[in-house]
């Protein structure tokens, strides 16, 4: 089995400044790229802006702005919020970079030359907000103006000279990649959408347009730019270095495991994408995981509805690890969530503050108080003791399962039930009233440090912050964290000297 991990976000259109789904995407992305690290992979996780098309041009147009320099502004707040959200990511790819032109203007030689382009008219609707065609069947009247079923954006009729990718000739190869593939396109009913789109019957597909310059020209007619999603689904390829297919990056990381993407962009990413690579012939990914929208309310957040959730705002107020953990926990992975103040603050006071942040200071006041504030030497575990350390190598090949499967669900609520063990274990066990019996008292103290030990390496992916704090009690370090040591019961080494931890999660006071 290759140990190497090629994970990326969808590349976001900067058009205006970030909102929680984007920081939805990337904070699941860098967590799957942290919890394949600690199980041994060299991972290669991805992030970026996609900046070119016609969208772009007007919103920097109505900025009085050249194209180029509104895209470095935006792009900026972009790569700060990665930064922001502590993400993990390896590369930072822009399309407006040199290394991107090479790779979209080589893809799309090989296309015109292996006759997958040709030249014609394009006549239909078009969402300059979507960067994307409908048919008829696909808009509807909105009080006189025509608009996307799916997305609700404004579409307009345009007619021009257009190259056209042969998206019809790979219907029935498509629907076999997919059959060869079954867990190329997750979660399941995505996969269903999918399937039954293409079974409707595949057109041809507008690959360029004239009507605005904004955009990589087409390599053999300078008059047209490429359509910003040919140009925009390239970037996976061109942040390993292609076309150098000899470059160590792409030898080791293409094709990528995983496109972790919002819904709407689904069709993109698991219909023209892998038809793109196919014709090219070019491996496609491995999978394609389409997530469900961070909701304001019950609506989806956009510029045009100004109802827009800002991460940062969240995170000045209650902190980044707080927000990965609800984010991550609270949303159904692969359905649709919304934030609230109300179940942030639940979450925050009972998971982390109570749960885990008040499991780690009472094992360790304890132990400072009755162990010289070092891990005590242990006698034989009773089966109470082997009861709920051994619940993690019972579990362990699910939990690898999970993160294969991108069961993000499964896996955070194993780690709550064990926090609520844990917790049960100390108060059952009562190690202080176990003082005249030394060595079951040290056991016990000795078990509580194990499962705290394993449920922090569990929870670096998701809080790697406050997880670090914990873990350095024991002086393990990001470089020294091991998935696989969550099996393990006698890790910890007696003697060992343990250090401070300060708390970790402050409790929301409600005010009555």
């Amino acid at each position: 089995m290759s140990k190497n991990y090629y994970i990326t976000t969808p590349i976001y259109y900067p058009s205006a400044k970030p909102h929680m789904g984007h920081a939805y995407s990337s904070i699941i992305a860098d967590f799957f790229a942290r919890l394949k690290r600690i199980q041994g992979f060299k991972v290669y996780f991805l992030t970026g802006t996609d900046e070119h098309g016609q969208k772009i041009q007007r919103a920097a147009e109505q900025k009085k702005m050249d194209p180029l320099l509104f895209c470095d502004e935006i792009s900026k707040t972009f790569r700060d919020l990665s930064q922001t959200l502590n993400l993990s990511n390896n590369d930072f790819i822009r399309t407006t970079e040199t290394r991107h032109a090479k790779s979209v203007q080589n893809l799309w030689n090989i296309l015109e030359k292996k006759g997958e382009i040709y030249l014609s008219k394009y006549s239909g609707w078009y969402s300059v907000s979507d960067e994307a065609f409908y048919s008829e069947s696909e808009i509807e009247d909105v009080d006189g103006v025509k608009k996307s079923i799916s997305s609700g954006s404004n579409v307009e009729w345009v007619e021009e000279e257009s190259y056209f990718f042969r998206l019809s000739k790979w219907q029935d190869k498509l629907i076999d990649f997919y059959t060869k593939n079954p867990n190329f396109i997750l979660p399941e009913t995505r996969k269903n959408e999918v399937i039954s789109f293409v079974k409707s019957g595949l057109k041809d597909l507008s690959v360029s347009r004239k009507s605005f310059n904004w955009g990589i020209k087409v390599p053999s007619n300078k008059e047209h730019v490429i359509y910003v999603w040919l140009d925009a689904l390239t970037n996976y390829l061109s942040a390993l270095n292609y076309p150098n297919e000899s470059d160590n990056l792409y030898k080791s990381f293409w094709p990528a495991d995983l496109h972790l993407i919002g819904k709407d962009i689904l069709r993109f990413h698991a219909i023209y994408w892998p038809a793109f690579l196919l014709a090219a012939d070019i491996r496609p990914p491995k999978r394609v995981f389409g997530h469900g929208w961070i909701l304001s309310g019950d609506e989806k957040m956009s510029k045009s509805k100004g109802n827009i959730l800002d991460p940062l705002e969240i995170i000045d107020n209650y902190g980044l690890d707080p927000l990965r953990y609800y984010l991550i926990k609270e949303v159904s992975f692969g359905n649709d969530g919304n934030i609230s103040q109300e179940k942030l603050e639940l979450c925050i006071n009972s998971d982390l503050a109570n749960n885990y942040g008040n499991l780690c200071q009472r094992v360790l006041a304890f132990c400072e108080k009755n162990a010289n504030f070092e891990v005590p030497d242990k006698d034989n575990f009773t089966n109470d003791d082997n009861f709920v350390l051994d619940k993690y190598c019972e579990s362990y090949n699910d939990l690898i399962e999970y993160s294969n499967n991108q069961d993000v669900n499964s896996y955070i609520n194993f780690i709550v039930e064990q926090l609520f063990t844990a917790n049960k274990y100390f108060n059952d066990q009562e190690p202080w009233k176990k003082k005249k019996d030394k060595f079951r008292m040290n056991t016990i103290i000795y078990v509580a440090l194990e499962l705290i030990r394993k449920v922090s390496i569990m929870l670096y992916p998701i809080i790697p912050t406050s997880s670090l704090k914990v873990l350095d009690v024991f002086s393990i370090n990001e470089d020294k964290i091991n998935f696989e040591t969550v099996k393990e019961n006698n890790y910890l080494k007696n003697g060992l000297k343990l250090n401070k931890l300060d708390i970790l999660f402050k409790k929301i006071e409600k005010n009555d």
